[in-house]
């Protein structure tokens, strides 16, 4: 059986063409054959898939391959975690965001990251990655710091998070909100630019990390941040039987952002997410158009459809198989729109630090 494992980013390598370009993508792994497989998740794409079984753990992650988890441990729905504790804990046993793998030789590269006015972090990520972490993230725009070995990096990271107390981390909740209320590009850009001069001028400064010219990397168009609608509503997490049936209006980071069908749309040809390499394929060859749960009938026009947000790391463990159904069963939850101020954000940290 294939089983999610959850969202990536990737693709767009030479000549690649639609199928191949780089974008949010769904990962699949099925034990019993060893393989692996990606499958895109486009803007219009439609999806009509249901968890079927149970959520288990994906295990971990070796040497470009899956190491299945020996305790069968079955996992919560709602968590955004794909591993059991111990296998876990076992992937931090040699893990740069555990501190467990100081002696990487690979260098690194510090980055500052915008997800919104005031919601601007620091990190830091293997140079061979590129921006690929920032994406991963949803960073809305970044700009490298600094480049060097791991320690040294480290230590800016320590250093900007004392002398000017810029975070390492945002809640979920904090960056979702924030995507409601961008300034323009200009002013994006700016507060970056500042920062990374205030940065740049701070005593303490590791010898060995070079200093990277400021130069702002923008995701709007990446992200299609222009189809995220003002108002959005958020998706809970999956149970055995839950269904989901949509249309993908974009991706940021983890997120999905769908427009949810209505009970009285025409389905069409339905497909699972994931079974036997069809990807995450799905809905029908209508787009979801009515309000979630009722409202407009056959043929209506796909703007009456609630836009709602699903954290694609929450199908990870499930397989995921065609809906019987024409609506989403899934719990949807109204969100209040934020304007991302840091001070909003709260005491809870995001789910991993690179």
């Amino acid at each position: 059986m294939w089983r999610c494992t959850g969202p990536r980013w990737s693709g767009g390598g030479p000549g690649a063409g639609p199928a191949g370009r780089f974008g949010q993508r769904l990962g699949w792994y099925c034990a019993e054959r060893g393989e692996a497989r990606v499958s895109l998740l486009p803007a219009g794409k439609r999806l009509a898939f249901a968890a079927r079984g149970e959520r288990w753990c994906l295990g971990v992650w070796r040497a470009g391959r899956w190491i299945v988890c020996p305790y069968g441990a079955v996992l919560d729905g709602a968590s955004a975690r794909d591993q059991c504790a111990r296998c876990a804990q076992l992937d931090r046993s040699r893990s740069v965001a555990a501190d467990t793998m100081a002696d990487d030789p690979r260098p690194y590269g510090v980055y500052l990251a915008y997800f919104g006015p005031g919601l601007l972090k620091v990190g830091i990520t293997a140079a061979e990655r590129g921006p690929a972490r920032l994406v991963e993230q949803g960073a809305v725009a970044y700009a490298w710091l600094g480049r060097g070995p791991l320690m040294a990096a480290r230590r800016a990271e320590a250093l900007l998070g004392s002398a000017l107390a810029v975070p390492d981390r945002f809640t979920k909740a904090a960056k979702r909100a924030a995507r409601g209320a961008l300034p323009p590009v200009p002013e994006r850009a700016a507060e970056l630019a500042q920062l990374h001069r205030t940065a740049r001028e701070l005593a303490g400064w590791p010898e060995t990390l070079e200093p990277v010219e400021f130069a702002c990397t923008d995701h709007s168009e990446l992200f299609g941040l222009d189809r995220i609608p003002g108002e959005v509503a958020e998706l809970g997490g999956m149970t055995a039987g839950a269904e989901i049936v949509g249309e993908v209006l974009t991706g940021v980071g983890a997120d999905v952002y769908l427009r949810l069908a209505g009970a009285g749309d025409v389905a069409g040809e339905r497909g699972g997410a994931g079974g036997e390499g069809r990807g995450a394929h799905g809905g029908g060859k209508r787009a979801g158009a009515g309000g979630f749960g009722g409202g407009a009938g056959p043929g209506a026009g796909a703007e009456a459809g609630v836009v709602a947000v699903m954290d694609a790391r929450l199908l990870s463990g499930w397989v995921l198989g065609a809906a019987a159904g024409r609506v989403t069963t899934v719990p949807v939850r109204a969100v209040g729109r934020g304007v991302g101020e840091r001070e909003r954000e709260g005491a809870r940290g995001q789910e991993g630090l690179f």
